[in-house]
């Protein structure tokens, strides 16, 4: 899709135009049980009549022959929670633990949440088991981020085990875990294999491993990709104009066996379905680079920043939550379906009783 080929409307940059009214009570705050029975709205991008489906219904809906990429990234209880030498609650959210695969507790990045700005060489005292941990600030930089140096842990993964709580978006329950300590499983996706985000990759959470095992029957081929979310994927935008908004770089691999199936699909023309807008991002900026050559393992970061006019080459079809008003997320899937069509999707959706974000229902755009 082409800038020039979407309408005035459709193709506007300006943040506004993506919002949508969301009654409170519309946003999840609980999974549903089994992941498969979340409703499923299949918006189709040809223009014909709205669907209202289950995510179970998946292997119905896909033809036989497509691939489904998922993210296999593993959420990591990146959110830390401790105190100032003056008791002044301070909370951490880790920005990229295990990068490169270092487990060093020593400059390890953090979004952080407190009363006042945090001071070089000011100690954090962590809240967890076997006492806690302590961390002293090493570096800052704007919009709350802090380096640390932790002690009083063996390593990163000890500390996280110890200290280390589900990361939860604010709009589940304020942040807070369950009671009962359901997170710790309910944000995970079944497949994920590849400890690094810090956010969970929410379209994946949907599928349960019986779906899986009826998309394979029904000829359903899956493969996995792996993007770390970090804070680009959920921070706010904050210009007015989409243009200058900029999503941070995430970490992302890609295996030679995932390169070679993805492969093989383009050359055969199957579709290929993206799980989720961290896949999406990933495919679309190996679409750039390969560039017609053909696809093979890589890794590296991605900044890809996807807005109107944005011409999709890596994905056919794509299943992704319902996401927040005026996100990179709902630019990004209005850029592949259209503004006015996913707004008036999610209007039905709002009318029809759909659970938003993370813990919510789903859609399937193709």
């Amino acid at each position: 899709m082409s800038l020039n080929s979407l309408s005035d409307a459709d193709a506007t940059m300006e943040l506004g135009d993506y919002d949508y009214e969301l009654p409170e009570a519309s946003i999840a705050q609980r999974p549903v049980e089994p992941r498969d029975l979340s409703r499923l709205l299949v918006v189709d991008r040809g223009g014909k009549a709205l669907r209202d489906m289950r995510v179970r219904d998946l292997p119905t809906l896909l033809p036989r022959g497509a691939l489904l990429v998922v993210n296999d990234t593993r959420v990591v209880p990146a959110r830390l929670v401790g105190c100032k030498d003056t008791g002044g609650r301070v909370e951490l959210l880790m920005t990229a633990p295990f990068a490169d695969g270092s487990n060093s507790l020593c400059g390890q990045w953090a979004l952080t949440r407190s009363s006042k700005p945090l001071r070089v060489g000011q100690i954090i005292h962590i809240d967890g088991s076997s006492g806690g941990a302590k961390a002293r600030v090493t570096e800052t930089a704007p919009a709350g981020l802090v380096a640390f140096d932790f002690d009083s842990a063996s390593d990163l993964t000890d500390l996280l085990e110890r200290c280390g709580r589900v990361p939860l978006p604010p709009y589940i329950r304020g942040g807070q875990e369950d009671a009962s300590g359901s997170d710790a499983a309910a944000y995970q996706c079944v497949f994920a294999a590849r400890r690094g985000a810090v956010a969970a990759p929410t379209a994946g959470l949907h599928l349960s491993t019986a779906l899986l095992d009826s998309l394979a029957e029904a000829g359903v081929e899956r493969c996995a990709i792996t993007l770390h979310v970090g804070p680009g994927t959920f921070l706010p935008v904050r210009d007015d104009d989409l243009r200058g908004h900029r999503v941070l770089p995430e970490r992302f691999e890609v295996s030679a066996e995932s390169a070679e199936r993805l492969q093989a699909a383009r050359t055969d023309r199957r579709p290929v379905i993206a799980v989720g807008t961290t896949t999406t991002r990933t495919l679309e900026t190996l679409a750039a680079r390969f560039d017609g050559a053909p696809w093979r393992a890589t890794a590296g970061h991605t900044d890809l920043t996807i807005l109107p006019g944005h011409r999709f080459r890596g994905i056919d079809g794509l299943v992704s939550n319902f996401h927040m008003p005026r996100s990179s997320l709902l630019v990004l899937v209005a850029s592949f379906v259209g503004r006015q069509r996913i707004l008036a999707a999610y209007d039905h959706a709002v009318a029809s009783g759909y659970r938003f974000y993370s813990y919510g229902d789903a859609t399937l755009i193709c």
